[in-house]
């Protein structure tokens, strides 16, 4: 069986009613349903059964402490010519350590280089048939966002299936962050 792999947080349930609250007023959003919100610390792509079980084995090995996180500020991606828009973090060592922790993880189980480099975000549309006037503006008007900090104590290793209108994850392995 092969599998489409990424390692992400969650996002906390009180964080997604304040990300869904943003999702509007964008015509040519293709806004991302709430389940599908997450911030990706590394994605690894496809890889058989037998890759994934390594993976899991060494991500299972990092040791990190609880963090806390908070979400700040809105973006798109795509310069230009964006083509999607997201919910930015404010600055965390901790969180980039983990990602960094994941990607060591990756390399060791012969994943290649993650062909973006690691910047931290929710998505919440990508974009089709839209002005880029039209995302400036949006991004101006909800350029203020910022959320409470929230408690980060566990990552977890998702798939990633192909759905109708949006992909489907599936939380393949939980890895609680129990300190150094």
């Amino acid at each position: 069986m092969n599998y489409r792999l990424f390692a992400a947080l969650d996002i906390p349930e009180d964080i997604i009613n304040s990300l869904t609250g943003m999702q509007k007023g964008l015509d040519g959003a293709g806004w991302r349903p709430r389940e599908n919100f997450h911030l990706t610390l590394r994605f690894f792509g496809d890889c058989d059964g037998a890759d994934a079980r390594d993976l899991d084995a060494e991500l299972s090995q990092i040791l990190k402490a609880p963090f806390s996180l908070k979400l700040s500020g809105v973006g798109s991606f795509g310069g230009d010519d964006p083509h999607a828009i997201w919910a930015g973090v404010q600055a965390s060592e901790p969180l980039t350590d983990l990602a960094k922790a994941c990607d060591r993880a990756a390399k060791r189980c012969g994943f290649g280089k993650d062909k973006h480099p690691f910047r931290p975000h929710v998505t919440l549309a990508y974009l089709r048939n839209f002005s880029p006037f039209a995302v400036a503006e949006w991004c101006q008007r909800f350029s203020v966002f910022e959320t409470p900090q929230f408690e980060v104590g566990h990552f977890t290793l998702y798939s990633s299936w192909p759905g109708r209108h949006a992909s489907r994850y599936k939380d393949e392995a939980i890895y609680p962050l129990l300190g150094i």
